[in-house]
């Protein structure tokens, strides 16, 4: 067992809130046409569109969990967490650069209010969303095991199409700040770190983050920190109802012709199986399955970190899945990070570029 041998993330014991799920996910894009096409492709669905705003959902009851946002230039801006009552959302707006309560302009309604995390992206607080009408979607294939054969004159035949996505799971972000940005969530939002994965030299460099749901059982991490040289997002997972709409959501986009990043395997942190794959910009998105759910009196775990800590079975993670996209000004970005982060150093990003690189 590794051992953490710096500061790291943990629990908070008295946290401003508890934040219930994670909502939606929020991108700027270009062109949305572009953008339909890969996440309809993908398995969402549209929910509805305007000529400066796009939201696409899942079979849930969620009326929508991705809106993409017309914008000059493709980026991430940031996600929703929906809270469990407005005596929260209160509490949350009497931070430090908390907006005002507004009302929530978008699809399912509510009211929200704006907050801006120690890396700079944007969280919406969100409380009273309606919920939608859920969506039928296929049942599960029933499996035939070696010790137990439930299907007898029956065939598997799964539909030829886009896989079904159910609900968006987590999202995973690089930060260069990483034991701020780790403390705000565990502290105004009440995440639980289920699982951090660590460096040689025992500082903490990944932080898999659960939603704090007492005896209800929570995905094993619907936030995810990853050490990194500058803010930026690594992908986001939805989950579908089975291993055979991963696979056929593999077949669907191949055929289609989008790009490939990394699967199909399964998690070791999380259990998930997995298949990752970029949309036109270079953004991964994960189709899952079969994640581990905790309840709140789960430890923490403590493990190594490499790259063939990522996966059970699958491929090797490729050289490069985690390397933020370098520009100019990503580099700029990085030095002046370098400078003045207390979570960065010269020994730290060799590390990491011996391990990930």
């Amino acid at each position: 067992m590794s051992r953490l041998l710096t500061p790291h993330p943990a629990r908070h014991p008295n946290p401003t809130v508890k934040a219930q799920a994670l909502a939606y996910l929020m991108f700027e894009r270009p062109d949305l046409e572009l953008t339909e096409r890969f996440l309809t492709d993908f398995g969402l669905r549209v929910a509805a569109r305007t000529n400066e705003a796009l939201f696409l959902r899942g079979t849930a009851p969620t009326p929508f969990c991705y809106v993409a946002l017309r914008g000059n230039e493709p980026r991430f801006v940031g996600f929703g967490l929906r809270l469990g009552s407005r005596e929260d959302l209160e509490k949350l707006a009497a931070l430090p650069g908390a907006s005002e309560i507004e009302p929530m302009p978008w699809p399912g309604g509510g009211e929200r209010i704006l907050l801006t995390d120690p890396s700079g992206f944007t969280v919406h607080a969100v409380f009273g969303m309606a919920e939608a009408a859920a969506l039928p979607h296929r049942a599960p294939v029933r499996l035939n095991f070696a010790d137990e054969r439930p299907r007898i004159n029956d065939t598997q035949r799964p539909p030829l199409s886009p896989p079904e996505v159910i609900r968006l799971g987590h999202v995973v972000l690089e930060v260069a700040d990483y034991q701020a940005t780790a403390d705000w969530y565990t502290r105004h939002f009440g995440f639980i770190p289920s699982d951090v994965q660590v460096l040689p030299d025992g500082s903490p460099a990944v932080a898999f983050l659960r939603l704090d749901l007492g005896d209800r059982p929570a995905d094993h991490h619907t936030l995810a920190l990853a050490q990194g040289v500058v803010p930026t997002y690594s992908h986001s997972a939805y989950e579908v109802v089975d291993a055979d709409a991963v696979g056929m959501g593999q077949r669907v986009l191949r055929d289609r012709g989008w790009r490939h990043a990394w699967g199909i395997g399964r998690h070791i942190l999380g259990s998930q199986i997995f298949d990752y794959w970029h949309d036109p910009h270079g953004d991964k998105h994960e189709h899952y399955t079969d994640g581990d759910l905790f309840t709140a009196d789960v430890a923490t775990g403590v493990h190594p970190t490499s790259r063939d800590a990522m996966a059970q079975w699958g491929q090797p993670m490729p050289r490069g899945f985690t390397q933020p996209k370098l520009t100019p000004a990503t580099l700029i970005r990085a030095l002046r990070h370098l400078r003045r982060s207390p979570d960065l150093s010269i020994g730290k990003l060799r590390t990491l570029a011996r391990l990930f690189g």
